[in-house]
């Protein structure tokens, strides 16, 4: 009788470490499932889309200008923007992109084909994006400089090569994470390309845009 009682009490005392071992084995199994990445970081999107292509349509509005008692009367025109982009964050994104710009004046006209590097801040909101993970409507703004490659007709020009800086706002419609469809505003400004007869002459536009955009 002794013996058995003896027996009983050893194996209750081994009871509470059976019950820790099992606990333990429990934490290791749901262990790995706490260290699945956070999805609502401000690199949720950009992991999953980091680069993208796009295009626009823009209507430019060239400007007047008088030099040498000579004057220019600025004409409206259409051009065509491509572009390819990398995000860096949700909220930040380098843009390459390519313009086919047609400059019209009422006695002659310039085309520059322009290369461009835009940096652009997207305004994406934290109570809305971060929990989530969807902004249909995301404001922007940004800025770019590059280079033109110029022609002129009716008129002459001393540089064929003349620097190009602009600014940029806008509003994108997301369409779920792989298409948005973008409607902004444009000032661009071109160095001047020494005209003959207006050589101090800097072309500038207010160019209002739609585009799209292609996530991937």
């Amino acid at each position: 009788m002794m013996t058995k009682t003896k027996i009983f009490a050893c194996m209750l005392a081994l009871c509470p470490v059976m019950g820790n071992a099992a606990i333990i084995y429990r934490v290791e199994q749901v262990a790995p499932a706490d260290t699945t990445p956070e999805r609502s970081d401000n690199r949720s999107l950009t992991r999953d889309h980091r680069f993208y292509i796009g295009g626009s349509y823009n209507y430019s509005l060239w400007n007047d200008d008088t030099r040498n008692g000579i004057h220019a009367d600025g004409q409206d025109t259409s051009s065509f923007d491509a572009m390819v982009g990398m995000r860096l964050y949700d909220t930040f994104r380098i843009e390459a992109s390519y313009i086919r710009a047609q400059a019209k004046w009422d006695t002659f006209s310039l085309t520059g084909d322009i290369a461009m590097i835009n940096a652009i801040v997207d305004a994406r909101i934290d109570s809305l994006y971060r929990v989530f993970r969807s902004q249909r409507l995301v404001p922007y703004i940004g800025a770019g400089g590059g280079i033109s490659w110029n022609s002129a007709r009716h008129i002459e020009i001393d540089r064929d090569v003349t620097p190009v800086v602009s600014a940029m706002v806008g509003l994108g419609v997301e369409m779920g994470e792989n298409f948005a469809v973008d409607f902004g505003y444009r000032y661009l400004y071109m160095f001047s390309p020494k005209f003959d007869t207006m050589d101090n002459m800097a072309p500038f536009a207010h160019q209002l845009r739609v585009g799209a955009r292609i996530n991937f």
